[in-house]
């Protein structure tokens, strides 16, 4: 019998580890595509791509362990008794710990290393790259590696003084309240110098990733719910071949007036004709570029392959309203959940300030965390949500360095585009990528899930045990089974009740670093603040189509093939699926002229 619990716990545990693998087989793909996809085609650097490859598949793996870290603490207890599993014993649990602690210890160092040592490296190694010196013997690969070592050393040096720092700093102690006496507080406080040195780098990388997770991160989850519901574009593409096509035929009606005008005059062109010959030039090839730009979003001399694709993609963008409408509505609702929490925690937590404002235990109904655990009911429906959540956060991410660009103060230094990222960039948003990871594995367990993060789906039964040191039974009293929390002084809930690994080092660091703990916390309604700014902004302006800043771009790559896509009309979507044109009584559609403006 004993056996047979045993190897169902082991097959339970072996399942969720054997998902998480498959999760980041697939994050190593999205990884490759993201890459390749946003890069600027004509810088591509072999070694930068290696390096933003493994970089991104390491944040995100990490990302993805705090679910695998939920599931696995879950699965030791049983729901509807109230008390642990028969096959999981303290050892056993241990062993899972043990096990969860060293993947979070070895992507967490992996991602510090890439951060703070390779992709330095890296960025150095391009920078030192000089095509010119290179054909002429000047500059060898030997020198080139040493100027990239030379200047990587600085970050090497910031990485041993963050732990010397830790590690002789005192940290927090125990003279802040009755709390304090708490099993789950004491477990906290009781680390060695290595472990207070790691949750002091841990904490200060945290606290400068939260920074970027205010305005990044808030700025991108308001917009890409709203990019969504905004993505069918007001102009289709054989709208736009018709009226480009149009508008080049006057360009060059206007050009054969001219040169009828001049064909008998000695001297040539006056100045005035000149001049306005030259602007129909100019103004001929950008209609030409643009021209081929809509053929391009058409298909058009493209295997039928790509054609199918182009019409899938037009079919599906009426889904695609829709999800931004269902992804609009969670974004409010975790928006709601986050500000509850918050609220909560400056209102009641246990010991304020002095360790983070750890809850203890919810006061107030909070959304999310009540989905997550009736969705628990039905397994492993929890965990999908929690993983699709942790994903929404990531890309949120994603989206607000793509918008806001990489800034300093108010200077954009690098812009996010697809096909047009420099290899620099692409360095440098993977930094503030695994930077930002800190800060929302904090938000998620913190406060947009707290009691869900922190415990899971576990529940102790609170009924007295028949013989005293036996464990509870509440097979008949279901009532009395009643979820964990941080703030309880039940003796069979430090037996029944394990915290996720994530939660525990969060808190610790927050327990024993107090300042981080504060700046972390009342951070998050800055990042509450950003959102609202950012989603009634976009909410509420009309998009414009910027053909001038099409032109611009098909000029500066002529071999780029884009299309704007920045309105709301299905009109468009039914044009692109059907390839025809739905001319308009004026006969010029959506007032676009020959000169990139709208009338």
């Amino acid at each position: 019998m004993h056996l047979a619990m045993a190897s169902a716990g082991l097959l339970q545990t072996s399942l969720i580890w054997v998902a998480y693998g498959v999760a980041v087989a697939l994050v190593l793909l999205v990884a490759i595509i993201t890459t390749f996809t946003w890069q600027q085609p004509r810088d591509r650097s072999a070694t930068v791509s290696l390096v933003a490859i493994i970089s991104l598949t390491s944040v995100l793996a990490t990302v993805l362990l705090l679910p695998v870290d939920i599931a696995l603490v879950s699965s030791t207890a049983s729901v509807a008794l109230g008390a642990k599993k028969d096959w999981a014993t303290p050892e056993r649990v241990d062993s899972i710990l043990l096990t969860l602690k060293i993947v979070y210890y070895s992507l967490y160092s992996l991602d510090a290393l890439l951060c703070l040592v390779v992709i330095p490296f890296a960025y150095f190694w391009y920078e030192e790259y000089d095509e010119v010196e290179e054909e002429e013997g000047l500059s060898g690969s030997g020198s080139r590696f040493w100027n990239a070592m030379k200047y990587t050393f600085i970050f090497i040096a910031l990485v041993v003084i963050l732990f010397l720092v830790g590690f002789f700093v005192p940290a927090a102690t125990n003279d802040h309240g009755k709390h304090m006496d708490l099993d789950y507080f004491k477990r906290l406080l009781a680390a060695n110098k290595g472990e207070k040195a790691l949750t002091f780098a841990t904490g200060l990388l945290m606290t400068l990733g939260t920074l970027l997770y205010v305005l990044y991160t808030g700025a991108g989850l308001a917009l890409l719910p709203v990019s969504f519901i905004k993505s069918a574009p007001s102009i289709s593409a054989p709208q736009l071949s018709a009226t480009t096509a149009t508008a080049l035929e006057r360009n060059r009606e206007s050009q054969r007036q001219l040169e009828m005008r001049n064909a008998g005059r000695s001297e040539g062109m006056s100045q005035k004709d000149r001049r306005e010959m030259d602007a129909l030039l100019r103004e001929e090839r950008t209609l030409v570029r643009r021209e081929r730009l809509a053929a391009e979003a058409r298909g058009d001399g493209r295997s039928a392959i790509v054609r199918a694709w182009t019409k899938t993609q037009a079919v599906f963008r009426p889904l695609k309203l829709l999800g931004g409408i269902l992804l609009l509505l969670l974004a409010l609702v975790v928006w709601v959940s986050m500000l509850i929490t918050g609220i909560d925690k400056a209102a009641n937590s246990l010991c304020k300030q002095h360790c983070g404002y750890i809850l203890g235990r919810i006061n107030v109904f909070q959304p999310v965390n009540w989905l997550f655990v009736q969705s628990a009911k039905v397994f492993p429906v929890d965990y999908i949500l929690m993983a699709f959540l942790v994903f929404i956060f990531f890309d949120s991410s994603i989206a607000g360095i793509a918008t806001v660009g990489i800034r300093f103060l108010w200077i954009r230094v690098f812009q996010i585009k697809k096909g047009r990222t420099a290899p620099q960039a692409l360095l440098i948003t993977t930094v503030m990528l695994a930077l930002i990871t800190l800060a929302i594995n904090y938000a998620l367990a913190m406060l947009v899930a707290p009691q869900y993060a922190i415990y899971g789906t576990q529940r102790f039964c609170t009924n007295t045990p028949i013989v005293p040191g036996a464990q509870p039974d509440c097979s008949v009293h279901r009532d009395l089974i009643i979820p964990c929390s941080e703030a309880s002084s039940n003796p069979v809930s430090k037996d029944v009740c394990t915290p996720t690994v994530m939660s525990t080092f969060l808190n610790r660091v927050t327990l024993n670093w107090p300042v981080f703990g504060a700046i972390d916390f009342w951070a998050q309604f800055a990042f509450l603040g950003v959102f609202l700014v950012v989603f009634l902004t976009s909410l509420f302006r009309t998009p414009k189509l910027n053909l001038s800043e099409i032109d611009d771009e098909a000029e500066a790559d002529e071999e780029e093939g884009l299309l704007a896509s920045t309105g709301r009309r299905f009109g468009a979507t039914w044009q692109d699926i059907t390839g025809k044109v739905t001319t308009t009584p004026s006969g010029d559609q959506y007032g676009t002229n020959g000169s990139g403006s709208r009338a």
